[in-house]
């Protein structure tokens, strides 16, 4: 998709060495950022790339556009404030599961309950692995690691929870090796106005690898997963026979042909429902009861912060009788110094 466009992706590849382990899930990840700001049509000098730390954060250094590598956890702080800055900016931010649920959880939260029209891509491979295989918010219960281990007795964040709870209105997940679905995921969110979450289940070979094997290994993945789209019913499996339907305040996974059950009696999903009450139960679907959603979760249109202080700017200075620094030097105000 990206290669039939006027702009080719590796327009935006830089001339750094990419220092990420052979086989890491931040590989894929790079790439399909990269063909999605092609496909979008993206001039990378109208791009800004920010991070925080741990190994996702690199990847400034690896985009031909503007970048900020800045410091752990205050990614969202400053992204937030390039985009307000410099309105024109296509911003954004790289994080993962440590950098932006831990030390970065206030900024995160923040950042999307005011919706700037930021896009933050979380990588999340529910581990520490810059600082060496450390548990983090998103490790699962009974995970053992360095920090832990006879086990964490935590519950883990489920970023689609934490986003949605936070009045996110735009919430996507995908898979890192799955490029051709993650382009399209980026590129929704790139569209969308306002905060954008997308979530990438990554991989690390080295601390936690195949954390996310269960639903992602081809084998089984198509029956482990469910893949949504706006206005389609909600079925997935091989045989595109199971489907998820509401029990009561609960849903539920079944299979279409059995016990009378037709395609017409399966949830259709609506990504821009205003409620929240469904994209969150899709957001929190876990294997094995459910299969996990990937796609578009939720994409609703509120108001955005940056455009909203603009307007707010806008019309205080038409109303101001200063319209300059010059203005205010020849006003005749006089104001005491102590």
């Amino acid at each position: 998709m990206a290669e039939n466009c006027q702009v080719k992706f590796t327009e935006f590849k830089s001339d750094q060495s990419v220092k990420w382990c052979p086989g890491c899930g931040d590989h894929a990840i790079l790439n399909s950022v990269q063909k999605a700001m092609a496909a979008l049509g993206y001039k990378k000098e109208e791009v800004a790339v920010i991070s925080g730390i741990g190994c996702s954060s690199r990847f400034p250094y690896y985009m031909e556009t503007y970048g900020f590598h800045t410091i752990h956890g205050r990614g969202s702080a400053v992204a937030s404030g390039v985009k307000v800055a410099n309105p024109e900016l296509k911003v954004w931010q790289i994080t993962g599961d440590g950098d932006a649920l831990a030390i970065g959880g206030n900024h995160f939260i923040h950042t999307i309950r005011r919706n700037i029209d930021i896009n933050v891509i979380l990588f999340n491979n529910q581990i520490y692995g810059l600082t060496k295989g450390q548990y983090s918010p998103t490790s699962k219960r009974g995970f053992i690691s360095k920090t832990s281990p006879f086990g964490t007795v935590e519950s883990p964040f489920r970023p689609g929870e934490l986003c949605i709870g936070a009045r996110g209105q735009f919430f996507a997940r995908c898979i890192d090796t799955d490029i051709k679905h993650s382009v399209v995921m980026l590129e929704e969110a790139a569209r969308h106005e306002g905060t954008s979450i997308v979530e990438v289940l990554q991989n690390c070979v080295i601390y936690n690898d195949k954390t996310h094997n269960a639903i992602t290994d081809k084998k089984h993945s198509t029956d482990r997963t469910i893949k949504l789209e706006h206005g389609q019913p909600m079925i997935f499996g091989k045989e595109k026979n199971k489907g998820l339907m509401l029990d009561g305040l609960n849903l539920k996974v079944v299979t279409i042909g059995e016990e009378g059950i037709t395609e017409d009696d399966i949830l259709v999903h609506d990504a821009h429902c205003d409620d929240i009450t469904l994209h969150l139960k899709l957001a929190d679907m876990e294997y094995p009861e459910y299969p996990v959603a990937l796609g578009v979760i939720r994409s609703v249109q509120a108001p955005v912060y940056d455009q909203c202080i603009e307007e707010q700017l806008e019309a205080v200075q038409e109303k101001s009788k200063i319209k300059s620094f010059t203005d205010l030097i020849h006003s005749g105000d006089v104001w005491d110094v102590e």
